[in-house]
């Protein structure tokens, strides 16, 4: 009963929001609730949500003091000279800006936060993206993918639980798996091209001032041009024309009129003025391309002259922010505590008079509410998931039901079952309840550990757009997209990188 009512459960929040019917946050809260009330245990929903909470709360603190420190290293300009990269290397060519988005995620995805990963590459890209026409999903679903492929590092997260729960060395289970990764990657970049080339077709490419087009854009225009002239000189003979036999039947229609009754007119006549032909408007751009004058900040996607900026600064917020992310990998503190020492220490010395200190608050105050209001009713979902033993009894039914014969293949198995199950569960739930499982069955049939340890990590390209991590709130909130459009984009193009990551494996044999 239980597995069926967290099937549902999950089912049904999946189709609402992709639907639109309900919004992530109410639905978050209001479905388990209904689910538990379903289950018998209405009465302990109070305690399933505490629980839910104090299990989330640091995070929501990490999410709101990052989002504040990151906000204030933007607005300083730390970040500004790798926006400027990014655009110099795009070009203003739209295959160029999506591949660049899975660099720029791939690259920043290092420090093993997928919150910082979003808001870098969001706040760097969004507005080249708004400025092209560009699909906004088209960003986070290539962003997400690119962290969920850099998530497995040993300090990501993952990696650190599988290792803790089978009792295993990091690096002996990360390493290995190296070649397998950077196929992944490598496919990430190669569906961004795709998608890029997609939307180049859908919008064009921009014709910015001191750049030039791709050749195939510039040969294309060269074509569009010749044609278009031909056609004009096509156009300009055809008005002549009908310029001049519209001139004799007026001559026939007026000497008609002269001659007979006043104020008649002949048929098809024009009682006024003929008026002039509209011209066709000039051509600017080949299919495929669109000569569009740049702002005048030089396709800036910050404002270089914003007021916020602290270039005397710049090394001490640079020096600062590599710190942060040492300490973090290091884990000297929490990473709640890291974040809020940060979030204080970079407010106060770039703004150090309280007016301004409050105005930067302010201004990040909606990011903030909006991902820790979804944290916490993302905390009612995972509190009664688990409360309710929902999550127990569907990992076991899936256990249970995977065949006999499919023993000696336990590191497919886990593999295949590690897309479905870090989707709808916490990476918690799946390494230190299931996982544990899965490797008792595969010693059984003679498979290491180390081999499900590694085959567990496939899965987390798509774990990264679950409804169950905080950071796709982050992402989704930043670049203004519906966490349901996200959803029905990301999906599929993420379950198919981990296919890529878990076929490359057992290629290779390390699978």
């Amino acid at each position: 009963m239980l597995t069926f009512l967290g099937f549902a459960m999950i089912a049904t929040f999946l189709v609402l929001i992709m639907m639109k019917k309900m919004s992530p946050i109410a639905a978050l809260v209001l479905i388990p609730a209904l689910f538990c009330v379903f289950a018998g245990k209405g009465a302990h929903l109070g305690d399933y949500v505490i629980e839910g909470v104090g299990k989330l709360a640091p995070t929501a603190a990490m999410l709101m003091f990052a989002i504040v420190y990151f906000g204030l290293m933007i607005d300083v300009g730390l970040f500004d000279p790798i926006v400027r990269g990014i655009l110099r290397f795009c070009k203003a060519d739209p295959m160029r800006v999506v591949v660049g988005t899975a660099v720029l995620a791939a690259i920043v995805s290092l420090d093993g936060d997928g919150s910082t990963t979003f808001m870098i590459t969001v706040s760097a890209m969004y507005p080249l993206y708004k400025r092209l026409g560009l699909s906004l999903v088209v960003m986070t679903g290539v962003a997400a993918t690119a962290n969920g492929v850099m998530n497995t590092l040993p300090w990501g997260g993952p990696t650190a639980r599988a290792a803790t729960a089978l009792k295993l060395d990091a690096a002996d289970i990360f390493v290995p798996m190296i070649p397998a990764l950077a196929v992944g990657l490598l496919f990430v970049f190669a569906l961004a091209y795709v998608l890029g080339l997609r939307e180049r077709r859908r919008v064009g490419v921009l014709a910015l001032p001191g750049q030039k087009a791709p050749p195939e854009v510039a040969e294309a225009e060269e074509a569009e041009r010749t044609e278009q002239t031909e056609q004009t000189g096509r156009t300009e003979r055809t008005e002549q024309t009908a310029s001049a036999e519209g001139d004799l039947v007026a001559a026939v229609a007026g000497s008609a009129a002269h001659s007979g009754s006043a104020g008649s007119a002949a048929p098809g006549a024009a009682t006024g003025p003929t008026p002039a032909a509209t011209p066709l408007p000039t051509p600017t751009a080949a299919p495929g391309s669109a000569a569009v004058a740049a702002p005048e900040d030089g396709f800036q996607g910050l404002d270089p002259d914003r007021a916020t900026l602290r270039p005397r600064l710049y090394w001490f917020n640079a020096g600062l922010t590599v710190a942060l992310l040492a300490a973090m990998i290091m884990e000297l503190l929490p990473i709640p505590v890291l974040f809020l020492l940060g979030a204080a220490l970079a407010l106060t010395v770039n703004f150090p008079h309280m007016p301004d200190q409050k105005a930067r608050l302010a201004a990040h105050a909606d990011n903030v509410l909006n991902v820790a209001g979804m944290v916490f009713a993302a905390a009612v979902f995972t509190g009664v998931l688990t409360g309710t033993g929902m999550v127990k009894h569907m990992a076991d039914w899936l256990v249970g039901a995977i065949p006999e014969g499919m023993g000696p293949h336990m590191a497919l198995v886990t593999g295949l079952l590690s897309l479905p199950l870090t989707y709808f569960m916490s990476n918690d739930g799946f390494y230190f309840g299931v996982l544990p499982v899965l490797a008792e069955a595969g010693a059984a049939h003679g498979v290491s550990p180390l081999e499900i340890a590694r085959a567990s990590l496939v899965g987390q390209a798509l774990h990264m757009s679950s409804p169950l991590v905080p950071a796709v709130y982050v992402l989704v909130g930043m670049a203004r997209v519906e966490f349901g459009d996200h959803t029905r984009f990301t999906v599929k193009w993420a379950a198919l990188t981990s296919l890529v990551v878990l076929a490359a494996g057992m290629l290779f044999g390390i699978i």
